[in-house]
């Protein structure tokens, strides 16, 4: 008689909840606030008990997500590097999407395995009529569990779609449609409850890090905007420890700003991106004070594809280690480089820095 098959094992995924949306009810004043646990969440999920799927909750934080800290996320990183160790197929986070795109993209810099993490969230809380937290969990525990995932570093799923962490956008303050990726698309969606992966990057970039038992470095963004004169770079740039240009277009600012941002730059590293939240910042095209031609000639540092808030993380964590401006260019350079076939398939070079504790 043939012998019995051996029963295929079930892939285990961690949630880990911190908080937000997802995770709010009412309180006595008519607000609501975060309150449920990751347990919580997990047992108010249609069909997840008969997904095939272990699933094992744990709560590290109860806050919104405009109160979650870079600390949070580092020691979050550090809890599910011990998880993936003990062989879980992957990790679903759930959290407010006020910070999911910067949480995101920092445990994407932080992660260098092959498990995939997966950050979800929702747009309506459990009060009102459709909310979307349930199904954006189903989802989000489905692709952390799934094989076409892995290696896929940190991704965002909200309303079955599969977006890198890199390219993520909020940019909707209500819409359950809020989430996109404006420079490449999603990698994917969730069709018939099964992820179908359609644009996967060739490369990650990574950075080796540990927690650090002190305060991260200090680095700021400011907006370029009409008419402002920029005199108040020289006094922000002073008690920073690297400061970030959201700059207009492909990365230009008024010719006011030219000579406190070339002061600043001599001082801190200081790196140039664009505003519009897509696209890229140029290098050569433009050669009028204050384009990008003129300010990387003034020691800035372009970001490529990183819009100003994945910039600023990647720039802090930078500063952890360093504060050499060379050293800060390389990662930039190995974070931002793009090849000819994808605007995600950049980073061919992984730039790895301990962060000394």
């Amino acid at each position: 008689m043939p012998e019995p098959s051996t029963p295929f094992p079930r892939p285990r995924v961690v949630v880990v909840g911190l908080g937000g949306t997802i995770a709010m009810t009412q309180n006595a004043g008519g607000g609501v606030t975060p309150t449920l646990s990751a347990h919580d969440l997990i047992d108010a999920v249609p069909g997840l008990a008969d997904s095939g799927i272990d699933v094992n909750a744990l709560s590290l934080r109860s806050r919104p997500g405009a109160s979650l800290t870079s600390e949070d996320i580092l020691e979050l990183a550090e809890m599910l590097t011990e998880h993936f160790a003990d062989g879980v197929a992957g990790a679903v986070i759930t959290q407010g999407t006020d910070t999911i795109e910067e949480t995101a993209y920092l445990l994407d810099l932080l992660h260098t395995g092959a498990q995939p993490i997966v950050v979800t969230g929702a747009m309506r809380n459990p009060t009102l009529a459709g909310a979307d937290g349930p199904a954006n969990l189903l989802a989000a525990v489905t692709v952390a569990a799934s094989p076409q995932a892995r290696e896929l570093g940190c991704v965002v799923v909200l309303a079955d779609e599969i977006h890198a962490a890199v390219r993520v956008r909020k940019r909707h303050s209500m819409s359950t449609a809020a989430f996109v990726s404006p420079t490449g698309g999603p990698l994917g969606y969730l069709a018939e409850g099964q992820p179908r992966i359609l644009n996967r990057p060739s490369h990650r970039a990574t950075l080796t890090c540990q927690l650090i038992d002190r305060p991260l470095p200090r680095v700021a963004i400011h907006t370029a905007a009409l008419g402002d004169d920029g005199a108040l770079l020289p006094i922000l740039a002073r008690e920073l420890d690297g400061l970030v240009i959201a700059g207009f277009g492909v990365g230009h600012v008024p010719d006011t700003w030219v000579t406190y941002l070339e002061g600043a730059a001599s001082r801190i590293p200081v790196v140039l991106a664009s505003r519009t939240g897509a696209g890229f910042t140029a290098t050569s095209t433009y050669g009028f004070p204050g384009s990008e031609r003129d300010l990387l000639n003034r020691g800035l540092i372009t970001t490529g594809i990183l819009d100003p808030y994945k910039a600023r993380l990647l720039l802090q964590l930078t500063l952890a280690s360093t504060t050499s401006r060379a050293e800060a260019l390389a990662a930039f350079s190995a974070m931002s480089e793009v090849d000819d076939r994808s605007p995600f398939n950049g980073a061919a070079a992984t730039y790895r820095e301990a962060v000394p504790r």
